[in-house]
């Protein structure tokens, strides 16, 4: 039998189990993608009947002093899509400094393709294209655990973390707990943002910036043509998520999350041109938001982030598993690049 400590070593971030500290950004990301492997390895040992001797998953926290409190359960098909993990030692002294450690964090697997849990996995992904992943049983059970957490041990407390899917789940948590004036620090790693993948299909940068520009007036005049003003500025969901600023990785050549690259750096230029109000409502919108209000329903597009502190892996992906894989932000190397997008 393989012991924690031979799979951990071969497969997580050796580089911190000597030394962790909780002040550095590098090291709190590779805790957060951690525990979201561990997420993935406990759906894993589910499907195989595992006992805990001989389970794959308690590596992944227990290296990092956090035990397992519980996990959630998909309603459908019983499957664990989440977990939420506990600190094991919460020292009164961790929390006189900041950063400090976090009581809790509750992270999100993303798609098992090769598992009993893919047909449900796969209808929540087309849940997300059509934005309506916040009406999902999954959801609901993800979003109480959070609610929960944070009424249990206050929002300072409580990180979320999720990958592909799972980011797509801990991105809406956060926003729907933002905008009950709850920050929490937040995770996403490849989440799908669901567009066009514009970044990818034009190398040329003018043509690019130019269908950008285009798109945005055309997704703003027609949001104008139907009406979709909000009267209350506060009830905007930019003014309300602005101060919200999740941790958001991304790899260029993952074209599942590629394109919020393009997304952060076009609202930009669109400010430089002076016309940023217009850039904020076209991403307030998308085509399927317009859609569903033509029948009485207004959706935000699940991608809608207002700020971000966005980390771009620029290191060469072999292929797409290698662009789109979790580990690739616990791994030890210095080729990111990172910045503060902040909606003014």
């Amino acid at each position: 039998m393989v012991s924690y400590g031979e799979i951990f070593d071969v497969s997580g971030p050796v580089h911190l189990l000597t030394s962790f500290d909780w002040r550095n950004t590098f090291h709190r990301r590779s805790l957060a993608a951690s525990l979201v492997e561990g997420v993935y390895l406990l759906e894993r040992d589910r499907q195989r009947g595992s006992i805990q001797q001989d389970a794959h998953a308690p590596p992944w926290w227990e290296r990092f002093q956090f035990q397992l409190n519980r996990v959630l359960v998909d309603d459908s098909d019983l499957s664990y899509f989440g977990a939420i993990f506990e600190l094991k030692y919460a020292h009164p002294f961790f929390y006189q400094s900041t950063p400090h450690p976090p009581r809790y964090v509750v992270a999100f697997r993303g798609t098992i393709l090769n598992s009993s849990s893919r047909s449900d996995d796969m209808k929540l992904n087309a849940r997300c294209i059509f934005d309506t992943l916040e009406e999902s049983s999954r959801f609901r059970t993800a979003f109480d655990a959070v609610w929960n957490t944070v009424a249990m041990v206050g929002a300072a407390n409580v990180w979320i973390a999720g990958h592909s899917l799972g980011a797509s789940i801990a991105m809406l948590a956060g926003r729907n707990m933002a905008k009950s004036r709850y920050q929490l620090e937040t995770y996403l790693f490849n989440p799908p943002i669901i567009s066009l993948p514009i970044e990818k299909i034009i190398p040329n940068e003018t043509l690019k910036h130019g269908v950008r520009v285009a798109g945005s007036f055309l997704t703003a005049g027609i949001a104008a043509a139907m009406n979709r003003r909000r009267e209350d500025p506060e009830e905007d969901p930019f003014v309300v998520l602005s101060e919200w600023t999740p941790y958001l990785f991304v790899n260029p050549s993952d074209t599942i999350c590629a394109e919020y690259i393009g997304y952060f750096e076009h609202r930009e230029k669109m400010e430089e041109m002076g016309v940023g109000r217009i850039e904020n409502v076209a991403t307030r919108y998308s085509i399927g938001s317009l859609v569903y209000g033509t029948i009485g329903r207004e959706s935000e597009p699940l991608h809608l982030l207002p700020s971000a502190y966005m980390t771009v892996n620029i290191r060469p992906s072999e292929d797409f598993n290698k662009a789109h894989g979790l580990d690739q932000w616990w791994q030890d190397h210095c080729q990111w690049r990172s910045k503060l997008y902040k909606f003014k």
